[in-house]
Formats: C-alpha cells, sequence, structure tokens
C-alpha cells in the first residue's frame, strides 16, 4: 500500500535535508517531485494541484523558511496537508435512539461488497452492538449464500429469504426481523459491473423505503480513478455518507484513498486491509498519513496487541518470566498470539521508519518459517516441550519426521530456544536482575 508514493516522497525529502537553508527553487522543485509522485499513485489531477499549492503556499512562509530545520518542517506541512486531505468530515457512524441503526451498504459488483457487510458485522459486536445481516442482493450468483456462511462465522443472525424477492420487501421486512433479533441492521444490496439507472433507482426505492441512518459505498482501492468517478455517481444519485475502501492492502499506488474524499466531500469511514474477517477498522487519516511518509503507525501496531493478547495472558507470561520458566508451550502461545496480529510483512510495515528501509521493504518475509516452527513443535510431546532438555538423538529424528523437517532444523530451534532461555535468566537474575529494573517488572 502506496509503496511507490511513499518511496518517493521519502527521495524528495532526503534532498531537501541536504540543502540546510532552502531557496524558493528549492521548494519549487520539490513541489514538482511531488506533484509528480501523486500523479504517478493515480491521484486525482485537480486533487494534486489544490494539495501541491497548499503545501507551497505554505513551504514558502516564514514557518519553513526562517527556520533552523526547514527540512523538517516541509514533511510538517506535507504531513498536515495529508490529513487534511483525508480527513475532513465526520468518520463515526450515525447510531439511531430506537434500534435498530440502519446501515445501506452499497457499491459496484466485485468491489468486496457482501464481505465489507460481515466485516462490519465483526467489528460492531467488538463495540458491543448486536448487528443482523440482511441479503438483499438476489441478482449475483451465490451472493445470498456468500452472505448467510459469512454470517455464520460471524455469528449474526442473517435474513435471507431468496433469491425470488423484491429488493425493497427484503430491505423492509429485514429491518423488521433486526427489530426482535438486534439493534444494528447491515444491508447487502445488489452491485453492477458499472453505475446505471437500474442500480440507482433500486437503491433509491430502498433508501426511501427503510430510512436508512447511514449509507456506506465500499470501492476498491485497486481500482483508482475509476472508483472514485463512481463514488462521485453514487454521491449524486443516492446522497451517501460515506466511504469504505476496500483491499488497501494490495494497493501500491493509493490514488482512491487520497482522493475520494475530497471529490465527494464524504469521509472514508473505513478500511480493510486482508481477507480476515477482522481486518477492518474505523479509517484514521493521521495514520495513514504517517505510514505514506514513512512514519509507521504505532497507535494501530498497538491497539492490534492489546485487542489480541488478552490482559490474563499477559498476566501469566510475565510471572513465567520472572521465575526464568519459559517452556515450548509458551513459545507456542506467542507465536500464536503474533500470528492473530497479522502477517508479518503488515506488522513490520506498521514500525517507524521501516517504510523507507529499502533493505527491509523489499525482503522477502517468509511466512512459512512460522509454519515450519509450529510444525516442529507440535511434534514434540507434551513433556518434551515442558523439558526441551530430554530430547536427544533418536527424538530429534522423530519430530523431524514428524514435522516434515530435517534434524539440523530441530537443532537449530532447540539451540535458539536454549540462548533464549539463558537471556531470560539473566534478565530475571538474583533480586530481578534486569526485568527487576524494567517499569511493570519492579522498576519505576
Amino acid at each position: 500500500m502506496f509503496d511507490s508514493l511513499s518511496e518517493r516522497l521519502q527521495g524528495v525529502f532526503g534532498e531537501l535535508r541536504g540543502h540546510g537553508k532552502l531557496s524558493e527553487a528549492d521548494v519549487d522543485k520539490a513541489m514538482r517531485e511531488i506533484r509528480l509522485a501523486l500523479l504517478e499513485a493515480d491521484v486525482n489531477f485537480k486533487v494534486v494541484r489544490q494539495f501541491v499549492n497548499h503545501v507551497k503556499e505554505r513551504a514558502l512562509g516564514a514557518e519553513v523558511m526562517e527556520s533552523l530545520t526547514p527540512a523538517q518542517q516541509v514533511v510538517k506541512i506535507v504531513n498536515e496537508e495529508l490529513i487534511a486531505l483525508m480527513g475532513s468530515g465526520d468518520s463515526r457512524l450515525a447510531f439511531s435512539g430506537r434500534p435498530p441503526t440502519v446501515i445501506l451498504v452499497a457499491g459496484l459488483q466485485g468491489s468486496g461488497k457482501t464481505t465489507t457487510c460481515a466485516k462490519l458485522a465483526r467489528f460492531l459486536q467488538k463495540d458491543g452492538k448486536r448487528p443482523v445481516l440482511i441479503a438483499a442482493d438476489v441478482y449475483r450468483p451465490a451472493a445470498i449464500d456468500q452472505l448467510v456462511t459469512l454470517a455464520e462465522r460471524v455469528g449474526a443472525p442473517v435474513y435471507a429469504p431468496g433469491a425470488h424477492v423484491d429488493p425493497v420487501d427484503i430491505a423492509t421486512d429485514g429491518v423488521a426481523f433486526a427489530r426482535e433479533k438486534g439493534d444494528v441492521a447491515i444491508i447487502d444490496t445488489a452491485g453492477r459491473l458499472h453505475v446505471d439507472d437500474e442500480l440507482m433507482e433500486e437503491l433509491v426505492r430502498i433508501r426511501k423505503a427503510v430510512k436508512p441512518h447511514n449509507i456506506l459505498l465500499v470501492i476498491d482501492a485497486m481500482t483508482g480513478q475509476d472508483a472514485v468517478n463512481a463514488a462521485e455517481q453514487f454521491k449524486q444519485r443516492v446522497d451517501i455518507d460515506g466511504v469504505v475502501l476496500t483491499k488497501l492492502d494490495g494497493d501500491a499506488r493509493g490514488g482512491a484513498a487520497l482522493s475520494v474524499r475530497a471529490v465527494t466531500g464524504k469521509p472514508i469511514k473505513f478500511s480493510s486491509t486482508g481477507e480476515k474477517l477482522d481486518d477492518f477498522d474505523a479509517f484514521h487519516p493521521d495514520r495513514m498519513a504517517s505510514r505514506i511518509l514513512g512514519m509507521g503507525d504505532v497507535l494501530t501496531l498497538i491497539e492490534k496487541a492489546q485487542t489480541d493478547i488478552s490482559d490474563k495472558e499477559a498476566a501469566r507470561l510475565e510471572e513465567r518470566l520472572r521465575r526464568a520458566d519459559f517452556t515450548f508451550e509458551d513459545f507456542l502461545d506467542q507465536l500464536k498470539q503474533v500470528r492473530k496480529m497479522g502477517s508479518l510483512s503488515s506488522i513490520v510495515g506498521l514500525l517507524p521508519g521501516v517504510p523507507g528501509m529499502k533493505e527491509l521493504k523489499n525482503a522477502q518475509i517468509d511466512e512459512r518459517q512460522m509454519d515450519r516452527i509450529e510444525a516442529i513443535v507440535f511434534s514434540m510431546t507434551p513433556e518434551e516441550r515442558r523439558h526441551p532438555d530430554v530430547i536427544d538423538g533418536s527424538r530429534r529424528q522423530r519430530i523431524a519426521r514428524g514435522s516434515g523437517t530435517q534434524v539440523a532444523d530441530v537443532n537449530r530451534l532447540l539451540k535458539q530456544f536454549r540462548e533464549m532461555k539463558k537471556m531470560l535468566k539473566q534478565m530475571a537474575g538474583p533480586k530481578g536482575g534486569l526485568l527487576g529494573k524494567l517499569p511493570g517488572f519492579g522498576g519505576p
């Protein structure tokens, strides 16, 4: 996501840092590069022109030209303008004082609309809501079956009378069903391969019938300006309240994310960044701007850890670390917790500075290595996991055969585990060792 744009912008900032004081010519050159970078990222040309003009006007002001660190001031200005570009408008959902809150989900076919309905339901469940899914897409083959399957995975009630019922009736009856079964009604509507009168007329009829509190437009970020143009037409015809960007994990350019708010005047409310139902979150313009500029996204990383690693598990691990009693079972638990946070590539991408480090950005992080480690540990008996010292030559051969790896792989993992335990003992050490000096482990 935003790989090429991020790399180009960081190149511009690197050049500025080499100048110390900036002249107007330096600023003009930087603005040309930023303009090209944004156009190559498929950002709407009108948005690019306005953005560059704002940045240039501020960059030639006293806050930059008279600063001791002008390059840093330019980065600050670009960051603030990116946030303004993506962030104006209220990104929160409107909830009704008299349930159910009705959310109408629209979009073109192939944008990920049906999956987004299920992801939104999961997201609302985490906030204590009781969402109900309504299958009003009666045209796309298997759309109803897909939503029913996803609803089962989410654990949400679903209203799906079938493909031979009028979508307006489905939406109306579905809201009544949601009034009995939950407090939020999420309506999955039909899409088309392109914007047409039939699609819009049906959405208008559904809107008039159920009077939704939120109309969300789902757009595929990978389609670039086509998605933005479609969003503009939906806004004119149906009057959407906000946008959900899908497939942000696969979009190397990112133009849709940077253009859609400016073109439609509607906020980006949510973003989907993966195939899992939990790969969905509220859209944070400030965090996105930081990632584009190579500053990482530490807040999202922290939230992922807080969500996926329970307080009980963290307390149990802390106690075992204090006693230097870390076993392969603990190791396996921690591996599972990390994997719940997402792929290693996505986690590394949230770290500050990493997006700008070519050696890390271009490195292929082998997710299969984690699979091999898990396979080795799973091939151990419970006794071997708790007491690795009992693993002799014959046991190593059995573990290698059971995990589909080589004895050398087993030896390597055992060696790394011994070194890790040795380090933990040194940290726990007499009177708390290094751990005792750490905040939360007895230190200040």
